[in-house]
């Protein structure tokens, strides 16, 4: 179950409700980084037992035990900082080209023409990026193998061990790059078997296929949506956009559609608070939240 962002953590509850968990939930707050611990008011407001995996904490404590492996993911970290940069700058120059010609007067034919010529540039270097990013965290896994060190490992049992007690797992948001590595360095979906999985903002953005930035009116830099890193890829065909509403300029018909078609096959799903998207076996079952259409409008009633 994905989930819009949480203002006092009482839709969690109902959720688990309706879920009929009753018992002991594991909590991932690594989103919060340094203060994942801090998760009292949380588990107040869950109303059941909770153990938090201490994804963070446990992720310093494997690093400072293994520094060959630090120093490799820190380089690796490195790389595909300088890999979102050299995107950023093509899609920033792309993104300009785009939007300059969807305001040309020009035949109707002519001008839906060039529109398309420009998603299907943003659209590629979206997918070059992706695989680039993809092929550095491969390559990585491959060479240093993470899952099979002791400083790894270790962890990874005992996460394991953790989950196997629990009814469900509650994965907050967050910094999203913090929470989706430290997924990655336990591998912890391989640990959730059947269990029923609770996400919201972060958390959601996680557990799709790809990793999507987006802000309207950012506190700095340009407004430009990207593609930051591949996701978990448990929930497929769809791009959550958590806090839609207060993210996005809706009366700016002409970017939105250009952004779904960007998106698509994908569906642009918005996470505002409230909203609710269910999968079963990485399928789509159930939607209370609006989507976004390659027209440009904000969908409000809609079914899978």
């Amino acid at each position: 179950m994905l989930l819009g962002p949480q203002s006092d953590y009482a839709e969690i509850a109902q959720v688990l409700d309706n879920l009929e968990v009753s018992g002991t939930v594991a909590l991932i707050t690594a989103g919060w980084q340094e203060n994942e611990a801090e998760d009292d008011t949380l588990a107040r407001r869950m109303g059941r037992p909770r153990v938090n995996l201490a994804l963070h904490a446990r992720s310093e404590k494997a690093f400072g035990a293994d520094a060959d492996l630090a120093c490799a993911a820190a380089a690796r970290q490195k790389h595909l900082q300088h890999l979102q940069e050299f995107y950023r700058m093509r899609l920033d120059a792309v993104d300009d080209v785009a939007s300059a010609i969807a305001v040309r007067h020009v035949d109707p034919l002519e001008l839906d023409e060039q529109r398309q010529i420009s998603v299907t540039q943003l659209r590629h270097l979206d997918a070059d990026h992706l695989a680039r990013c993809a092929s550095v965290l491969d390559d990585f896994d491959a060479t240093w193998k993470p899952r099979e060190r002791q400083a790894v490992t270790t962890h990874s049992e005992e996460i394991a061990a953790v989950i196997e007690g629990c009814d469900a797992v509650v994965i907050a948001g967050g910094h999203i790059l913090a929470l989706l590595n430290r997924m990655r360095l336990f591998d912890v979906l391989a640990r959730v078997g059947r269990r029923p999985i609770v996400a919201w903002s972060a958390g959601a953005m996680a557990l799709t296929e790809r990793i999507v930035l987006f802000h309207d009116s950012p506190p700095f830099g340009k407004n430009l949506a990207q593609v930051i890193d591949p996701g978990l890829g448990i929930c497929p065909g769809v791009v959550v956009l958590p806090d839609m509403s207060r993210r996005v300029q809706l009366n700016k018909r002409e970017k939105i559609g250009r952004f779904a078609q960007r998106m698509a096959p994908a569906t642009c799903i918005a996470l505002d608070p409230g909203s609710r998207i269910e999968f079963k076996d990485g399928v789509l079952q159930q939607v209370k939240a609006e989507r976004l259409t390659i027209a440009g409008d904000v969908e409000k009633e809609w079914k899978p």
